[in-house]
């Protein structure tokens, strides 16, 4: 997603870490404590476990318990036990950068899933390069926190190399968006909404640009704020305008309102946005019916994925609170991939943990391959997913359906 940057649901059954205690040596003998003679790695966690966007965090944190568990059940690193720390950021920079100096501070901690929002993450990515600490996101999909500030000018430079994400990112889902909207609902005359965030305004810019290349018309553009709740001034421009559509870059609560109030003001168009407004809360948040608005997501429908059977079965059977929600899938396979750099490097420093294993896991992020849960699981040379499946969902009958779901050639 997101400047969450972008959803879903949440759980009780394990509020943090598992309680694996376990221990062992690394190669200097200062490692951690022993259970059963296995060294013990933390994997962390960082999203919003509280708040609006509490549900996504919830189903992050969840969909990598599952994976440590399952790495711990089929023992795929001997000599390893893995357990989760995880720290809620409430979807605010300030205090994702103060996790991630807890995070570096604990020396078990070889790797961190997250966090959910793009802006959190500019925030922490610079604690993280600094210790040689793993970081893989779910979530992020602004495309500066990989591929640097110049990105827009064709100047790419990965700014950190300890950043990777299993999600791809706004460069193809702003102009996968203005492609479905121009080829596939025949819209013409958008207006485009953003909240001001790094990740609501990035993917607009870059849905706007793609619009207007494609032959369409921004009939005007605006900005709200997070967290605002009347959204008529914004309304009675998307009317006056004569919009056949609306983009909304930004998040499911202030989304589902401005749908509503277009809406209200006789506005009887379309709202459109990212992967960000992809959630039941979305709907909710609206008193007029949703019919009709349109979302993308990044990926293809996990229950949909003969590689996601036994992921959605497996987290059934933990009776998690929360559903693992849009980025379940992506937290798995970025946590499995923290779990196979770990088993690469134990493997090649003769089954024990390295003293040096953060740079070693960083290093070995980058080659990590596997069929994962949300399909085929690499990265590039920018840290970025070599999968670029998206998926377009419109509401019906007041649920989320996805409508087309293809890999993105530009």
């Amino acid at each position: 997603m997101r400047n969450r940057s972008l959803l879903i649901l949440s759980a009780v059954v394990t509020t943090g870490a598992l309680t694996l205690t376990a221990c062992g040596s690394r190669d200097d003998d200062k490692g951690s404590g022993d259970s059963g003679g296995k060294t013990t790695v933390v994997i962390g966690v960082d999203a919003p476990l509280t708040g609006s966007l509490s549900p996504l965090g919830q189903g992050i944190k969840n969909s990598v318990d599952l994976a440590v568990r399952t790495a711990n059940k089929e023992n795929v690193v001997p000599g390893v036990e893995f357990k989760i720390e995880s720290y809620d950021d409430q979807a605010v920079p300030a205090s994702g950068q103060a996790n991630a100096q807890k995070l570096v501070g604990d020396k078990e901690v070889l790797g961190v899933v997250g966090p959910l929002n793009s802006g959190v993450a500019q925030s922490m990515q610079g604690d993280f390069a600094k210790a040689n600490l793993t970081q893989v996101s779910p979530a992020n999909t602004n495309p500066a926190l990989s591929q640097g500030d110049n990105w827009a000018k064709n100047e790419k430079k990965r700014p950190f190399p300890t950043y990777f994400r299993t999600t791809t990112t706004d460069v193809i889902q702003g102009k996968f968006a203005a492609q479905y909207l121009y080829n596939d609902a025949k819209k013409r005359k958008v207006f485009v909404v953003d909240d001001k965030q790094t990740y609501g305004a990035g993917l607009a810019a870059i849905f706007a640009e793609e619009f207007k290349r494609l032959g369409g018309t921004v009939v005007g553009t605006d900005h709200v704020t997070v967290k605002e709740t009347d959204f008529s001034s914004t309304a009675d421009k998307v009317k006056s305008k004569g919009a056949d559509s609306v983009y909304f870059g930004g998040q499911h609560p202030e989304g589902g309102l401005l749908s509503d109030q277009v809406k209200k003001v006789g506005a009887k168009v379309p709202t459109m946005g990212g992967d960000a407004l992809y959630d039941p809360a979305y709907i909710s948040a609206s008193g007029e019916s949703n019919d009709g608005d349109i979302s993308t997501s990044v990926g293809f429908p996990i229950e949909k994925l003969d590689t996601a059977k036994k992921f959605i079965s497996d987290y059934a059977a933990q009776n998690y609170k929360d559903p693992y929600g849009a980025y379940g899938g992506y937290a798995y396979d970025g946590a499995w991939a923290i779990v196979q750099a770990v088993k690469n490097v134990v493997t090649e420093n003769g089954g024990k943990v390295p003293s040096d294993a953060r740079a070693k896991v960083t290093e070995a992020m980058g080659k990590v391959t596997f069929s994962g849960v949300t399909g085929q699981v690499g990265f590039d040379e920018f840290g970025d997913t070599t999968n670029k499946q998206l998926t377009v969902n419109t509401v019906t009958a007041g649920k989320w359906k996805d409508v087309k779901s293809s890999t993105f050639e530009d």
